[in-house]
């Protein structure tokens, strides 16, 4: 697990030697352990290391074959790593170290731009190919590992986060409206865009071709629909309970590999309940295991975790988070390099900074949701699809009573009844978006309201949806619709495409590599996300509760309170915060001079809805994603000038990386 970054220059420019450097002092924090430059021709390769596997000085980067023509750079970690190397080795290949790293650059020598698709893991590198003048970048299937790039006339840089290549000085910071409108929609902006028009973040499952002076080729190596649509579905019910539950303890089994201490997340969900069951089967020491809860008691989940810690004696540890946690947020914004608005970030950012002082490997239970279908909106997918089959007058009946649901609890009711007849995409962005599109426009001045008038989010997710099989006509238009394993199916193929890349393992990795720590998920395993895409609708939601299969195969292993609670999230308790300790906050930040002179917002609207939440309507969320997006401006767009002497402070305080190889 480390930090990588790199600049190519075209035909006529010298290569940036100095800048790869700064750039590795920006992400100085995920590779604590020491650092190394290299330098080919128009290349320069740079690296950061956190050392998991072969702690010894062979397992340094950047690493080169043995002639020297082929040098690598690599971030994360390749589980099969030692069935590859047994393979290379009998084909003649002879390795430095032990380092799973190093497969990657022997691989390269025998399948070339192919070698991502034999990797299980979660990776994201670049390897020089001098022969070829050629910079090849990849990144993992599901997105667990960060890349993010940028192309200019004079030169292609990349790096592992967005603050990296905001150490160079040539890189403009030109706002890109329509990933603003993206990210007040989601709380995160969608790749292959970030809030900078001149940034890209490599979409997971792709590679980037680049030669010197060229344009960069991006092209996708890993055809998730294919892989599934070859896949034989189980025959029984029992088959795919045995299957669920092999593959899910060989994944999770596949991860215990390390060098160094390793733990486990434990929110007190099926997931990380069950990632932490099947870890203390295989471990003969007690499983370290990390909970956070907030002050706010009707928000924290430490009884359940406690349940499970219990249950299988855990060195359990445990951490509240109160609400004068704002002085965190300039940092956070800072790490991300973008908006992100996901209020879950905080308390994983505690949850990591408390997992790091014991360990330096855990174990988390994310992509559950999105590879068994444990999220409320695929529950209302399926209502909405069984409202479509009842006969027209009946069904609109019914949508008119959840349209009429009274009570605030119940809003999100209200909010879906409404949704029903909308288009595919539309309805999705009913359950997903924190900031609809009428209350974005709302908020806007009226050039920016004009220019979002067509929601261009909607149009975005109505293209995947089209991709992945689903029509875009309101009830009764979508043929796809008509099957439920389609339809559930397609979704969580979307989620593993958007939400789990672009916001949960985003929110995961920033928040690790903050603190030095390395976060693994099992349920990204890609054999574990192929046959949960080959369940049934039946095997994900039954009776209205979802990932009903999966809680089956695991039901020996848990606790029954863990099993029959209803799914919970992670995210802050913004509704009660924000209108009580942190209102004062948000209006003194929000309403600002500077807030209210870039122009992007109507200052009365912005106050109404400040007003309106601490009146009793509930605009956490949004007021939440206001929040972020203001402290960003002010640490990476009003903050440049700060945020470079800060690199200058740190270039000359740190530790140099190792002398450039010729």
């Amino acid at each position: 697990m480390c930090a990588i970054a790199g600049a190519l220059a075209a035909p006529g420019n010298a290569p940036p030697r100095a800048l790869v450097p700064r750039m590795l002092v920006a992400q100085a924090h995920r590779g604590p352990d020491g650092g190394g430059l290299h330098a080919d021709g128009p290349v320069v390769l740079g690296h950061r290391r956190l050392s998991i596997i072969d702690l010894s000085e062979a397992g340094r980067q950047p690493m080169m074959n043995e002639d020297g023509s082929i040098a690598a750079v690599v971030n994360g970690e390749i589980y099969n790593h030692l069935e590859l190397r047994r393979d290379l080795e009998r084909k003649g290949h002879r390795f430095r170290s032990h380092s799973d790293s190093e497969v990657i650059l022997h691989l390269y020598e025998e399948e070339g731009a192919r070698t991502p698709e034999h990797l299980r893991g979660m990776f994201a590198f670049a390897v020089w190919d001098r022969r070829r003048a050629r910079l090849l970048l990849a990144r993992d299937r599901f997105g667990e590992k960060p890349l993010v790039y940028a192309a200019s006339a004079d030169r292609f840089v990349f790096a592992s986060e967005i603050a990296a290549l905001l150490a160079d000085p040539r890189l403009g910071r030109t706002l890109d409206p329509a990933a603003l409108d993206s990210y007040l929609a989601l709380q995160y902006v969608p790749a292959p865009d970030t809030i900078f028009t001149d940034i890209k973040k490599l979409p997971p499952g792709h590679l980037l071709e680049v030669s010197a002076g060229g344009a960069p080729s991006v092209r996708p190596y890993y055809d998730f629909r294919a892989r599934v649509a070859a896949l034989p579905a189980p025959a029984t019910r029992a088959e795919a309970l045995h299957l669920i539950r092999s593959t899910v303890e060989e994944a999770v089994e596949s991860r215990l590999m390390a060098d160094v201490p390793l733990g486990a997340f434990l929110s007190g969900g099926v997931d990380s309940s069950i990632v932490v069951a099947c870890m203390a089967r295989r471990s003969s020491r007690p499983v370290q295991t990390f909970s956070v809860g907030f002050t706010d008691s009707g928000a924290t989940e430490l009884p359940y975790a406690r349940l499970v810690a219990e249950r299988y004696r855990t060195d359990h540890h445990e951490l509240m988070v109160e609400p004068e946690m704002v002085s965190l947020l300039p940092s956070v914004v800072r790490h991300h390099g973008e908006p992100f608005g996901d209020t879950s970030c905080i308390p994983t950012r505690y949850l990591c900074q408390m997992t790091r002082r014991n360990v330096i490997v855990a174990l988390s239970g994310d992509a559950g949701d999105e590879v068994f279908g444990g999220y409320r909106r695929y529950v209302w997918t399926h209502v909405a699809d069984a409202i479509h089959r009842l006969p027209r007058p009946l069904g609109r009946v019914v949508a008119a009573a959840l349209r009429a649901v009274p009570g605030a609890r119940l809003h999100w009711l209200r909010r879906y009844g409404m949704a029903i007849d909308a288009p595919e995409a539309e309805r999705y962005l009913e359950f997903v978006a924190h900031f609809p599109g009428d209350e974005r426009l709302k908020l806007y001045t009226p050039d920016l309201a004009e220019r979002f008038r067509v929601d261009q989010t909607a149009l975005r997710f109505a293209a995947r949806l089209a991709a992945l099989g689903g029509g875009a006509g309101p009830r009764g238009e979508d043929p796809a619709g008509t099957d439920q394993d389609a339809v559930i199916n397609r979704l969580c193929a979307l989620d593993l495409e958007t939400y789990l890349p672009d916001d949960i393992l985003t929110k995961v990795d920033i928040a690790s590599m903050t603190h030095s720590l390395e976060a693994r998920a099992p349920f990204c395993d890609h054999h574990v996300v192929e046959m949960g895409a080959r369940l049934p609708a039946a095997a994900k939601l039954h009776h209205l509760e979802g990932k009903v299969w999966f809680k089956q195969a695991f039901a020996d292993l848990l606790p029954p309170a863990i099993l029959e609670r209803g799914k919970r999230g992670f995210a802050l308790p913004t509704r009660h915060w924000l209108a009580g300790k942190l209102h004062g906050f948000a209006r003194e930040t929000l309403l600002a001079t500077h807030a209210r002179e870039r122009g992007l917002f109507r200052p009365q609207a912005v106050e109404a809805l400040l007003d309106r939440h601490k009146a009793g309507e509930d605009h956490g969320e949004r007021i939440w994603n206001l929040l972020i997006l203001e402290i960003w401006f002010r640490e990476l767009m009003d903050g440049r000038a700060a945020f470079d002497a800060s690199l200058d402070a740190r270039e000359s305080e740190a530790v140099k990386p190792v002398a450039l190889a010729a």
